[in-house]
């Protein structure tokens, strides 16, 4: 393995490893609220809308899949992360549609690139 192929690897397995840990623990908090006192606040009443029931129930769905997303990327990162970087795409928008919440949008953005970047180095580095 040349240098490049070990720091390549090395990043796939970093990010792996973020995107499979972050969205499962993320995923886990919306029932026990310790990142957070209210993760309601984080959902726009237009996406409110769709989700069934209340906000509280309608993050709880988030949660669920926040989890499968966290597992799928750990047994098959080159398409847990697609859904990871959409799902994240989709978190974008919501914060999009709630003043004041800009500044999370973009740090979304950069998670959905990191995502994307799993992707890209899952096609060579994720076992087959």
């Amino acid at each position: 393995m040349t240098d490049s192929n070990t720091a390549a690897r090395q990043a796939f397995l970093m990010l792996r490893i973020a995107f499979t840990v972050a969205p499962i623990l993320f995923g886990l908090d919306k029932f026990a609220n310790v990142l957070t006192d209210d993760w309601t606040r984080y959902l726009s009443t237009t996406f409110n809308d769709i989700l069934p029931g209340s906000a509280a129930t309608g993050m709880h769905i988030v949660g669920v899949v926040e989890i499968a997303a966290g597992l799928l990327v750990a047994v098959a990162p080159r398409i847990g992360s697609l859904v990871v970087a959409g799902w994240l795409a989709g978190i974008i928008l919501n914060l999009l549609a709630i003043p004041g919440y800009y500044d999370v949008a973009l740090r979304d953005l950069g998670l959905a690139l990191g995502a994307l970047a799993l992707a890209r180095l899952s096609a060579e580095h994720s076992e087959r």
